[in-house]
């Protein structure tokens, strides 16, 4: 092998050393690239749970305002918090605001008169308050989640996806038309269908019959018994872009349940209503729905009784109803969307 030969040799090796060397750079590269694209699950960093210890006695009247009180987190942390967040984080809350309702604890042999008193954070209980990675993953659930409401089935629905986490029964608006002094005309009692959002939260709402507008502070309940009105949250949404006054909030007369009864709206137990709302803050999609198909609770197909037999009334349901003629466990709620920029309040 002459020189030239040999230096031409050297020339090519150098070249696909060269050349390797690259093939390796760029591929080391690339692992890098989706090594940091799957570890990158949150936009924030990690900031470990704070504790916060309670120093006194919360009862229901102020257990609002405490809780709102904790949301100065949001000035310490770079990650969204609020009340929502911080219970949803902690459940023993929940369960302990559902154990004020006057029938659970008169379960227990218990005579409550005045439910606002019941203390529910205890002076020396502990709240968690999440970390990033906790409100991340409550955050994505609640993007999931969505209330269902089943008119002639008396059900309420917390559906996360196609799972359904919570079954309630509910009482609807009467199948007639009366005059309420509040709304100063002639109303249709029979709830409405239709899908939307819950738009506004009142966790201080006034009692007030709307037959004659008139408030009350007392109830009287199923065993006869007088009690002071609970404080519990009460929620409205909104259908179709129209928000018709029909809120869900509590009865105190429970025995009503599974009937068409109220004047619109939707009542459930005082206990059901503390578990409903710390699943459906503002925004929480809604849908309301007139399906005459359902499954006991032993999974049989049954068919339900028409209760709102009026022709016309049923056409005016019939858009929505046939949005959801499958049976309600194939169905994905996720699919139905909110833009809460159309909603819009009812006209004066």
């Amino acid at each position: 092998m002459n020189r030239i030969q040999l230096y031409n040799l050297r020339q090519r090796t150098t070249l696909i050393t060269l050349f390797g060397l690259v093939i390796i750079i760029l591929t080391l590269i690339a692992v890098l690239f989706i090594y940091n694209k799957k570890t990158a699950r949150v936009s924030t960093p990690i900031v470990p749970p704070k504790y916060h210890i309670i120093e006194k006695d919360i009862s229901v009247k102020n257990y609002f305002a405490y809780l709102d009180s904790l949301t100065h987190w949001n000035d310490t942390l770079n990650y969204p918090m609020s009340e929502h967040l911080i219970v949803n984080h902690n459940p023993w809350i929940i369960d302990t605001l559902a154990e004020t309702d006057y029938y659970r604890l008169q379960a227990k042999g218990i005579f409550n008169y005045d439910q606002p008193s019941l203390v529910v954070l205890h002076k020396g209980d502990t709240l968690i308050i999440p970390d990033s990675l906790a409100v991340e993953s409550l955050l994505k659930k609640r993007q999931k989640t969505v209330i269902d409401v089943n008119i002639p089935e008396y059900k309420l629905r917390i559906m996360e996806g196609k799972k359904v986490l919570y079954t309630f029964d509910i009482r609807v608006g009467q199948n007639r038309s009366k005059y309420l002094e509040m709304a100063g005309r002639s109303v249709d009692l029979r709830t409405h269908t239709g899908i939307g959002a819950i738009v506004r939260i009142n966790k201080n709402a006034a009692f007030v019959n709307p037959s004659n507008n008139h408030r009350y502070y007392t109830t009287r309940r199923d065993d006869g018994k007088r009690t002071l009105v609970p404080i519990t949250p009460w929620l409205e949404p909104e259908l179709n872009g129209t928000r018709y006054g029909q809120l869900i909030h509590p009865t105190t007369n429970p025995a009503t349940l599974g009937k068409a009864y109220s004047n619109g709206c939707i009542g459930m137990r005082e206990a059901d209503v503390w578990r409903l709302y710390y699943y459906a803050p503002l925004g929480t999609k809604v849908v309301f729905r007139y399906d005459l198909k359902a499954r006991d609770e032993n999974g049989k197909r049954i068919k339900l009784d028409d209760i709102y037999p009026n022709k016309k009334h049923r056409n005016n349901l019939g858009e929505t109803a046939m949005q959801y003629e499958q049976p309600m466990e194939t169905m994905d709620f996720r699919e139905v969307t909110v833009n809460l920029a159309d909603i819009k309040p009812k006209a004066k």
